[in-house]
């Protein structure tokens, strides 16, 4: 089992759930499961340090101050020990905390320092779970990148039924379990990513161009989330102002020529997404000089279209990406116009947007997004940060590309 010999934090917050952490325990235990805890000041109302100890074979940590602690830094040593770090209970107060980035504890300041993913486990009477505030920080922390588990729908401590009940030891087990066996089969098989991003420039003259107004945001958070899911990823952008993110080989290039070309050379690849705005048209000439304005006009430049590189990845025979996904920025009609173009692309998913909206269209650092496959189902990623819908858009992606190879 790829969990076997796992590291995993857990931090026990202050909630009636909490005893289900020693369940979780036992269970990981008995699949060779290496387990630290961190008992706050709330979670120690519900379980003991002692039973936590007794159960992980390990110390129980409580105090940011700890004269026993290594060099005293336990809040850096602890994140960097651990494989993943879990917070069960996670509590309506606890979730205002960490969407503010307190680090008023130990808990608090081992989340803020860590470098590892962090998954929260919600538990808390249905109308705290329903509530504005709960929701607007439960949108912050998943942009932040944290990720949850439930919860579920059922019947509270306090007699109430509803959504709020955190997930079972045993859920909570298949997640961390599904987790790992993901990132094991991504580094087992070496999986590889290209991602197109940005505009295009066509240029008429030296100081002439074609082009639109796409920033590079969602293409660039999509190569960031893949790399975040350990797949080696290649980024070929075309201009933008963006910062290149870290760890990620980046292509810059300026014309869809270019483009197509870096893609042509990244081949082979497991999964190809195509955010990039691609100028459909370009000139067939460029002039060296500049074009005078009483000579310009459009019947004075001749167009051509552009190389259709979601439609050569797609319909590519000799090294065609196991899955090819590409981006339909559509204005009206776009569920119909999105499901045409992925039927005359021939590629795997659609990932349609309304660029027609501003809060959602380019330059913004929102979207949302309809997910279509060859089936036409639709899943809808609701309007969030780029960053968050690029997470999703990325599990997504490896889902297919793991259930896909599994068929195969």
């Amino acid at each position: 089992m790829t969990i076997k010999n796992k590291k995993v934090l857990i931090i026990i917050g202050g909630g009636i759930a909490a005893y289900k952490s020693l369940d979780l325990i036992r269970i990981l235990r008995k699949n060779d499961v290496e387990i630290k805890t961190i008992l706050t000041k709330s979670g120690k109302e519900f379980v003991t340090p002692l039973s936590l100890s007794t159960l992980t074979k390990s110390k129980t940590f409580e105090n940011i101050f700890d004269s026993d602690a290594e060099a005293g830094i336990d809040h850096i040593a602890l994140s960097r020990w651990a494989d993943i770090i879990l917070v069960m209970p996670t509590t309506a107060n606890f979730m205002s905390k960490l969407s503010i980035g307190k680090a008023e504890d130990l808990a608090t300041t081992v989340l803020l320092a860590a470098d590892k993913d962090i998954i929260l486990v919600p538990a808390m009477n249905v109308r705290m779970w329903l509530h504005k505030a709960t929701q607007s920080n439960l949108k912050t922390l998943q942009d932040y990148g944290y990720l949850f588990i439930g919860p579920e729908k059922g019947e509270m401590a306090c007699g109430e039924f509803g959504e709020g009940k955190m997930s079972s030891p045993r859920q909570i087990f298949a997640y961390l379990k599904n987790y790992f066996d993901q990132r094991n089969i991504v580094k087992e098989r070496n999986l590889k990513a290209l991602v197109t991003a940005g505009p295009t420039r066509e240029y008429i003259d030296p100081i002439r161009y074609i082009s639109n107004e796409s920033s590079g945001k969602q293409g660039y958070e999509i190569a960031i989330a893949l790399n975040k899911l350990g797949i080696k990823t290649t980024l070929i952008t075309g201009p933008s102002k963006l910062v290149s993110p870290k760890d990620i080989k980046i292509k810059k290039i300026i014309s869809a020529d270019e483009m197509f070309k870096e893609v042509k050379n990244t081949l082979p690849v497991d999964l190809a997404v195509c955010t990039a705005a691609v100028t459909d048209l370009k000139p067939a000439k460029i002039n060296k000089n500049k074009i005078k304005k009483s000579e310009l006009s459009f019947k004075s430049i001749n167009f051509i279209k552009n190389n259709d590189i979601l439609d050569f990845l797609s319909k590519n025979n000799k090294n065609r990406p196991q899955i090819v996904a590409g981006f339909s920025a559509e204005t009206k009609d776009v569920i119909k116009n999105s499901i045409l173009k992925m039927k005359s692309k021939n590629c795997d998913l659609i990932f349609a947007n309304d660029v027609s909206k501003k809060e959602i269209g380019f330059n913004s650092d929102f979207n949302k997004v309809s997910v279509i496959d060859k089936k036409g189902n639709i899943k809808i990623i609701q309007k969030n940060k780029k960053s968050f819908v690029a997470n999703k858009i990325a599990q997504i992606l490896l889902d297919k590309l793991i259930d896909d190879r599994n068929i195969n």
